[in-house]
This record gives C-alpha cells, sequence and structure tokens, in this order.
C-alpha cells in the first residue's frame, strides 16, 4: 500500500488542513483524507483524483450508486461508505443552514432546498413544497417515485398535506434523472391541471421546479404556466 507519509510534512493533506484549514485543499485532497491510504503505485490523493475523473467531478460522484463507487479499483466498501457518508452530511448541512423555516422568494431558493439531493435520483421523484402565508416552508413532501405525468399522478395526492397542514401555497418540483431539466409537455399540463385544482381549493401553485443534474428550469420564469 503506497500512502503519503513520505511527503514532506507541510505537503500532506491532513496536515495542510489543520494549519490551513479545509477551504485551502483541492477537492481530490479533501476526498483523500476520507479514503486515508491509496493502493499499490497510487497515493490516496492519486486515487482521489482517479475518482473524480471518472465520475466527472464531485457532482458525478454524488449521483454515483454504492455500488458504482464500490467498485472502482482501490476503493471497496469502506471507502465508498466513508465518501457517500461523508457527501451526504454536506447534503444535511446545506439543508440545516437555511434554518427550520425558510423563505421562497424566487425559484433559486426552491431549488436549493432540493438540487443537492434530487440530482441525484435514478429514478423520478414528484415532490411539493408546502407554503404559508408568509412563503416560509412548512415541509416538502413526497408525491409520486416514478413517471411524472398526468396519468400517474392524482391531484388528490398532490393536495393532500397542503390541506392538512393549512398551506396557503405549493410548488411543484420533480427531477429528470437523464440531467436534461428541460420541461416536457407531461410537466406542463401537469402543472395546469395542478393550478386548475388548487384555484378550486384556494391553494395557490406558485410553480414548477424541474432539476437536471446541477441545473434547474422554473416553468413560472420560463412562461410555461
Amino acid at each position: 500500500m503506497y500512502t503519503i507519509r513520505e511527503w514532506a510534512a507541510d505537503e500532506r493533506p491532513r496536515e495542510r488542513l489543520e494549519n490551513l484549514g479545509a477551504q485551502s485543499l483541492s477537492t481530490a485532497e479533501l476526498i483523500a483524507i476520507l479514503l486515508r491510504v491509496g493502493r499499490r503505485g497510487e497515493t490516496a490523493v492519486a486515487l482521489a483524483r482517479r475518482l473524480l475523473q471518472q465520475f466527472g467531478g464531485l457532482e458525478g460522484l454524488h449521483r454515483a450508486s454504492f455500488s458504482e463507487v464500490k467498485s472502482v479499483k482501490g476503493i471497496g466498501t469502506a471507502k465508498a461508505a466513508q465518501i457517500k457518508a461523508a457527501l451526504e452530511l454536506g447534503r444535511r448541512l446545506q439543508l440545516a443552514s437555511h434554518g427550520e423555516r425558510p423563505r421562497i422568494s424566487g425559484p433559486e431558493d426552491a431549488a436549493a432546498l432540493v438540487q443537492y439531493e434530487m440530482s441525484a435520483l435514478e429514478q423520478e421523484h414528484l415532490r411539493v413544497i408546502l407554503l404559508d402565508t408568509r412563503n416560509q416552508v412548512l415541509a416538502i413532501h413526497e408525491v409520486v417515485r416514478g413517471s411524472v405525468n398526468t396519468a400517474q399522478v392524482r391531484m388528490a395526492e398532490v393536495f393532500r398535506e397542503a390541506i392538512r397542514r393549512n398551506a396557503t401555497a405549493i410548488i411543484l418540483v420533480h427531477n429528470h434523472p437523464s440531467g436534461d431539466p428541460t420541461p416536457s409537455a407531461d410537466d406542463i399540463a401537469l402543472t395546469r391541471q395542478a393550478q386548475q385544482a388548487g384555484s378550486l381549493l384556494d391553494i395557490e401553485v406558485l410553480d414548477h421546479i424541474v432539476i437536471g443534474g446541477n441545473k434547474f428550469v422554473s416553468l413560472k420564469a420560463r412562461g410555461l404556466v
């Protein structure tokens, strides 16, 4: 096993993190700290760089399944678990940074709440962000998992939690596992159907956010609803 103990102390990732702070390290160096050791003929930093290259960067590593990460030569179960655990902590920190009751003032705020997690999902998921009279988030409720279209989605389920929690508005959000957030005809039809149902319930459908990879599209901003 080839390690970086032979490096000068001021070049080792752990020592640099301790002395200069985590922000001074590259993404590969931070992952190398998680990996602890590399493999024969390859340091932990080199292994981390190869891992990032194989999955197309940190975003691709986040989207990769556990088995895909585990299958990389030199990773295995323990290292894959450490990487996935660290990525999940990052996701939870992002959610916590918004506070208990984040306020939505635009599509960017809505997307930021769910994009990190939903961009890595391998199936389509439809969720609703429930809002109060001040556009503060009451909850995020999952409606359906699988194909998101007007044939599969029941309006009663879309509004069930909104009614239960006395929400005054909702934002639809779903993901495209392909990575392309371009809204489909079904996405537009679903949004219009939800708006019609919401008008009868006095619950406004403010927007529909489609997430694809590290991008998103607001149907409202596009003038599609």
